[in-house]
């Protein structure tokens, strides 16, 4: 049984209705159709009356809504006593697979004399897992992607960030025997494109910012999908396709000629790369850290 599944039921709960209580909880209704189900496996019961509409709880699953509540409070104040046992300093990191490899690293290490003998811990994940888990409070920071806005479901009066760095997404392909690429955009042929899921977080950026943008004339045929940026660039180096990839993620592969940054129609996207935390926290070194970076980067956070 998983954490998530009683807090999507308590939120099933207090909005009444799949779609609301999905969007409240940052996940698609599908997979937040299927995580009520998995509970209600789990636990051998039903639930929810899906011959009722709207969304009506079963008693059973009436009386279970505060048994809910309470498995949730006790388990996080299970951790918070286990987290004052911790006698050495830490400070936990959820980040985007993308900017864990290609941006974290040099950062962290520019910042040690910041940190000290400070433990730095960083789980990376698609960005809803690890949202959610920074959300639950099990991490201090949250390291992300932003082509414009703040990501909204961010945007609440408990949490603030501030800007940390820059990228950039850039369509590029591998070389012929000649320099040139290998694969032109024309409108003779299709071209190959390597991309990410639509339902995910970049996926969802290229297919607004920049697959929308390409001339009809123009054609392409996806023959891979992979999440990840870095598949996707070994895919790309291997000459399978077009991909979008993090500027960052490929400078050596740039420099050394092994793919080439294509033109317009093809459009790059500037990203900011944003750091969050929660305003209010029991961790010194969690507010000595944050202190430190505002007066690195110069400015207020919001």
């Amino acid at each position: 049984m998983e954490l998530k599944w009683l807090k999507d039921f308590v939120a099933l709960s207090e909005h009444g209705s799949f779609s609301k209580a999905a969007e409240a909880r940052f996940v698609t209704q599908p997979a937040f159709s299927r995580r009520i189900r998995s509970l209600e496996n789990w636990l051998g019961i039903t639930l929810v009356d899906r011959e009722k509409h709207p969304t009506t709880l079963t008693v059973t699953g009436l009386a279970f809504v505060e048994e809910a509540k309470r498995m949730i409070h006790d388990t996080y104040r299970v951790r918070e006593r286990l987290q004052g046992q911790e006698s050495r300093q830490s400070l936990v990191f959820f980040s985007q697979h993308s900017p864990a490899v290609s941006f974290f690293p040099h950062w962290i290490q520019t910042l040690e004399p910041l940190v000290g003998t400070t433990l730095v811990k960083l789980n990376a994940g698609n960005l809803h897992d690890v949202m959610e888990s920074f959300m639950a409070g099990m991490g201090d920071f949250l390291l992300s992607f932003s082509s414009g806005e703040n990501i909204t479901q961010l945007s609440r009066n408990d949490t603030i960030c501030i800007q940390v760095g820059t990228d950039k997404l850039v369509p590029v392909s591998a070389v012929n025997t000649n320099g040139t690429p290998l694969y032109s955009i024309d409108n003779h042929t299709p071209f190959k494109l390597l991309a990410y899921p639509d339902d995910s977080y970049l996926g969802g950026i290229i297919g607004e910012q920049c697959l929308s943008k390409i001339p009809p004339d123009i054609e392409y045929t996806i023959v891979c999908e992979n999440a990840l940026a870095e598949g996707l660039k070994a895919m790309a180096v291997q000459g399978y396709g077009v991909a979008w990839l993090p500027s960052s993620l490929i400078q050596r592969e740039l420099q050394h000629g092994q793919l080439v940054i294509l033109d317009e129609p093809l459009h790059a996207v500037e990203l900011k790369i944003l750091l969050y935390r929660f305003r209010h926290t029991v961790k010194p070194e969690v507010e000595l850290f944050w202190k430190y970076l505002i007066e690195l980067y110069n400015h207020g956070y919001s």
